[in-house]
């Protein structure tokens, strides 16, 4: 028997369509449960803060502890237009210093401190939420990105807090199958991508 075949290292996944992307992140109940509501962000969700948006389901129930963390008691799929995705991914840069893809720190400094994005590579996980030899995407949006995202690029929101829990319920009772069968299929995203996200730029462990 073959044995499965592993993704590459540097790739993007997530649930797509052809006009959207799904992505995740989880919030308070203040900001989480009227953006699930509204279909939008609120006004208290703050467009001048860097927000980070992750098409990984379950490297999100990693950073959400399945949506138990303080302050991210809400989880949130947020259905974006592909196009605001690509356009954040034009203007990204990675966020740390790799040699080879700058010039030199100072140069990548320059183009950090002014790009409205960023890209950071993360290792994928599992359902018992360990890190896979592979990496998942991290996008941070700020300035003109995080208003973009609240205000234009959402399609729309929904609280999947219920299927977080259904996941890690059925984990802990060793229904691995019927977890795995529960999760979103995230599949590679076919974006015409820049330099910090193509074929394998890493940036190091955080």
């Amino acid at each position: 028997m073959n044995a499965p075949s592993v993704p590459p290292r540097y790739e993007i996944r997530a649930l797509h369509t052809a006009s959207t992307v799904t992505v995740y992140q989880a919030y308070r109940p203040a900001i989480g449960l009227p953006a699930a509501r509204d279909g939008r962000f609120p006004d208290a969700w703050k467009r001048d803060r860097m927000t980070w948006i992750k098409p990984s389901f379950l490297w999100m129930m990693y950073r959400c502890g399945w949506g138990t963390k303080e302050g991210q008691e809400v989880v949130l799929a947020v259905e974006i237009d592909r196009s605001g995705l690509a356009w954040a991914l034009a203007h990204a840069e990675l966020s740390h210093y790799v040699s080879g893809v700058h010039a030199d720190r100072a140069a990548w400094k320059d183009s950090l401190r002014t790009a409205p994005a960023r890209v950071q590579w993360d290792p994928e996980r599992d359902l018992d939420l360990k890190p896979l030899p592979y990496r998942s995407l991290q996008l941070g949006l700020s300035g003109e990105a995080a208003r973009r995202y609240a205000d234009e690029w959402t399609v729309a929101v929904r609280d999947v807090t219920p299927l977080a829990r259904e996941v890690r319920d059925a984990v802990r009772a060793g229904q691995r199958e019927r977890a795995a069968a529960l999760l979103p299929v995230e599949t590679p995203l076919d974006l015409v991508a820049p330099r910090p996200v193509r074929g394998g730029c890493p940036t190091p462990d955080m």
